[in-house]
């Protein structure tokens, strides 16, 4: 978990595995959901009650949302028994992860093919991540905080502007309402791990409505070795114990001045103290300090004019340490300030949004500091018509580092009867060049541009209440995409280390496949995703990508009693650019369950890697054996 700006972590690039170990059976669990009409009971309808915000940046009902989509619910975070978010996104369609050792080590998530740095991460509405080294630092985001995820797949650079090739993940914070209520929860585990958090919560009643939540947080574990033993010269390997600390905090406050005027803060900070290794007899750690802070007003103009105005300030710092130089052996920070003033126009059964947003990013890190800006104008219209939906954006952002793109897409959707949607889509896209890709010192090409993106998509849609099943197909044409390599073609004197450039052209085409049903007191879900992201310059497949992945779930509750059994399989993938060095599929089995004691209490556990498999997420890096956690939970319902 080295510097992702440093030449030693370009020696040990984080890696990801590879042959599906079955996807036909997944498949097959996907498909007998909607082979027998036994399915058609009485069940509570999630996706009728769901309202999603990610999709158009104002709240739409699930069924009419054209993206393809994913969301997490708290009552789903709760049950999964999970620590860590990176291992709970691993569960979700579309979704593959690399990470360099256990939890709280340097993890990157790609969806639908597209890297870390090719999605957007938002926190309540605020965008987080390095401008650095690109995307989210996720092991810093505590999974604690968070009340529930949408993931919204497919090019929104229309409507979030640079790095949403891939989609966007926005994770909300938990948020006050109702008779004030405390919730609390405490947990231990293999690794020597143990977490506690705490949060209190409500909402006054009557004119001048006050709501608040305000959350905190702590975890630690001993863990296990980040590294393996590796022959290379520059291996890292130590056999030490890598651990990590974490103490966050969250909250959210607002204030209804009079019917439809609200203005509100909120705020998420974590600290995370992690150890990695980077070769023997020293110990080496890294403190990430995220911190999320904004402060809006919402406010209704007229009957079908509302705005909201937003605030917003994102720094993003890690240090890395070793033990022969305590004050730090390098550090890496971004500040990001955000203004944003939507404005959401109803007319008729339709919505026109007009957005105006600025975004400040300021960067300071060893050996690199610099600062970009780019205004943004924007422009939205979601039309709805007896069984006809439609979607249209258009978006210009202009940067005072990489110049003005613009960027556009159209959705259209048709129910073909009450069960069944079939929608369409295009949109263009663009990933901006990070602050290493440009300038870092032997790594960086100042000539690089940013990488676009031309996106085709088709799907279908199946939800009668009880079963629900999603297929999309997908191809993402990419050009001047940038990859990094250990050898530099474009500048070999001056890069002896290997830099980041810009490639011809690269495609990211796949078949994402998701369904889930009731049978009684059992749900059963399943995911498949087959795709073939690859560099078309070279006819190879793009580094720690798999060709094929899914998941498959089974989960009975009944009275007091809450249980599961999962599945997570992924295919093969190459360690390298060049496909040289082949890392093996895998496949995991996991367990989880929970028990209500009370109407207050309840005990909770799970056991992943059941069968203690021995796999790699990246090459020569640790992951966890079958390891057990159990806690108590108090208040959650």
């Amino acid at each position: 978990m080295t510097p992702i700006a440093s030449p030693t972590h370009l020696r040990n690039p984080a890696r990801m595995i590879a042959p599906l170990c079955s996807s036909s059976v997944i498949f097959s669990l996907i498909i007998s959901t909607f082979s027998s009409s036994s399915f058609a009971q009485a069940v509570e309808d999630k996706a009728l009650d769901q309202v999603l915000v990610t999709a158009t940046r104002t709240p739409q009902k699930a069924s009419d949302v054209l993206s393809d989509n994913v969301v997490i619910s708290a009552e789903d975070i709760a049950l999964s028994g999970q620590t860590s978010l990176v291992e709970l996104l691993q569960k979700q369609r579309g979704i593959e992860i690399t990470a360099n050792g256990g939890p709280g080590t340097s993890a990157s998530v790609f969806m639908r093919g597209a890297a870390n740095n090719q999605n957007i991460v938002l926190i309540d509405g605020v965008r987080v991540g390095s401008s650095t080294t690109g995307g989210a630092t996720w092991s810093s985001i505590p999974l604690s905080q968070i009340d529930h995820i949408e993931i919204v797949y497919g090019p929104l650079s229309s409507l979030y502007g640079a790095d949403a090739i891939g989609g966007v993940i926005q994770i909300f914070t938990k948020k006050g309402s109702g008779a004030p209520r405390l919730t609390a929860s405490a947990g231990v585990g293999s690794y020597g791990t143990r977490t506690m958090d705490a949060s209190v919560s409500g909402a006054t009643e009557g004119d001048h409505r006050f709501s608040y939540a305000i959350a905190a947080a702590h975890e630690n574990a001993d863990g296990f070795s980040a590294t393996k033993p590796d022959p290379s010269p520059y291996s890292s390997y130590n056999p030490d114990k890598d651990g990590y600390k974490k103490d966050s905090s969250s909250g959210q406050f607002s204030l209804e001045l009079a019917k439809g005027q609200e203005v509100g803060f909120n705020f998420l900070q974590s600290r995370l103290n992690a150890q990695y290794d980077n070769g023997p007899g020293f110990d080496t750690r890294v403190v990430q300090d995220l911190q999320n802070l904004a402060v809006y007003s919402k406010n209704e103009i007229l009957p079908w004019w509302s705005s909201k105005v937003q605030l917003s300030q994102t720094t993003d710092k890690s240090v890395y340490i070793s033990s022969d130089q305590p004050d730090g052996t390098s550090d890496i920070t971004t500040k990001q300030n955000n203004f944003s003033w939507q404005n959401d126009l109803l007319i008729g059964p339709d919505v026109l949004q007009l957005l105006a947003e600025r975004r400040e990013e300021e960067v300071s890190a060893t050996g690199l500091s610099g600062d970009r800006t780019t205004n943004s104008l924007a422009a939205s219209y979601q039309l709805k018509r007896g069984d006809h939906l439609a979607t249209a954006s258009i978006r210009n952002d202009n940067s005072s580092q990489f110049g003005t793109h613009a960027t556009g897409s159209l959705g259209y959707g048709y129910r073909l009867n009450k069960d069944w949607r079939a929608n369409v889509s295009y949109g263009t896209s663009f990933r901006a060049p990070t602050f290493n890709e440009l300038y870092y010192p032997g790594y960086g090409i100042t000539a690089n541009k940013p990488e676009k993106g031309k996106n085709a998509e088709v799907g279908l849609v199946y939800d009668d209440g009880t079963s629900q099943l999603n297929v999309s197909y997908y191809h993402n044409k990419l050009t001047d995409l940038i990859v990094s390599t250990t050898t530099c073609p474009v500048q070999p004197d001056s890069h002896p280390y290997g830099c980041a450039y810009n490639v011809d052209k690269a495609t990211l085409e796949g078949v994402s496949l998701g369904g889930s049903t009731k049978l009684g007191d059992f749900a059963l879900r399943g995911s498949l995703d087959v795709q073939n992201p690859r560099d078309d310059t070279t006819g190879k497949l793009l580094a720690r990508r798999a060709r094929q992945h899914g998941t498959a779930a089974l989960e009975y509750a009944a009275g007091a009693v809450k249980a599961g059994v999962e599945m997570v399989v992924s295919g093969r993938r190459y360690d390298d650019v060049d496909n040289q060095v082949v890392l093996g599929g895998y496949s995991l089995v996991n367990l989880y369950a929970s028990y209500d004691l009370t109407e207050k209490w309840s005990l909770f556990g799970r056991w992943n890697n059941v069968l203690n498999k021995d796999y790699e997420l990246a090459r020569y890096y640790g992951t966890g054996g079958a390891s057990l956690f159990v806690g108590v939970r108090y208040g959650f319902r």
